[in-house]
């Protein structure tokens, strides 16, 4: 039971993130449910650390899980938060950088590469954080966009020079 349960939490946030898609971005039901996805994020890989039950598969599990949450967050969220042009296409910039990172690495290695490196998880935390701010000011979301610019870099020269310590 303890073996699995990192990869239980992980399973519990893609589920998590899916119920976003069913709630309504005023409620108390959606960043209820934000708030325990955001913080499984953080819990499951401690965990696994913790336990010495740190899989690839685990790994995965998680990248799989943060996509699906940031994609259920961004359904629920864009068509409501008034984010300008600029910023629109700064976020397009670093899709489309992570896309290239991901091509490069089925060319490369034949699979696809999520290193979880300190720039990518300081990124998920701090985006996690500053999500809810948007709604009063831009200024977190720009400081993290910023952070996820170079994530996204640092990803993809990992990848291409085949230092993936994951």
């Amino acid at each position: 039971m303890c073996r699995s349960l990192p990869n239980t939490i992980t399973v519990l946030r893609i589920i998590g993130a899916i119920c976003l898609l069913q709630c309504d971005v005023k409620s108390t039901a959606f960043w209820g449910l934000y708030a325990l996805c955001g913080i499984s994020d953080m819990v499951d890989g401690w965990l696994a650390r913790k336990l010495g039950v740190v899989t690839k598969k685990g790994a995965l599990l998680d990248s799989v899980a943060d996509i699906c949450f940031v994609a259920c967050c961004c359904w629920q969220l864009l068509p409501v938060l008034e984010l300008p042009h600029w910023l629109w296409l700064w976020a397009g910039v670093i899709v489309i950088i992570k896309v290239i990172n991901q091509v490069s690495a089925l060319i490369t290695q034949g699979r696809c590469s999520f290193p979880h490196t300190i720039a990518n998880k300081v990124t998920g935390f701090l985006l996690f954080l500053t999500v809810p701010m948007t709604f009063w000011s831009m200024i977190p979301i720009v400081i993290v966009t910023g952070i996820a610019t170079v994530a996204a870099v640092q990803e993809g020269h990992i990848i291409r020079t085949n230092t993936i310590n994951e």
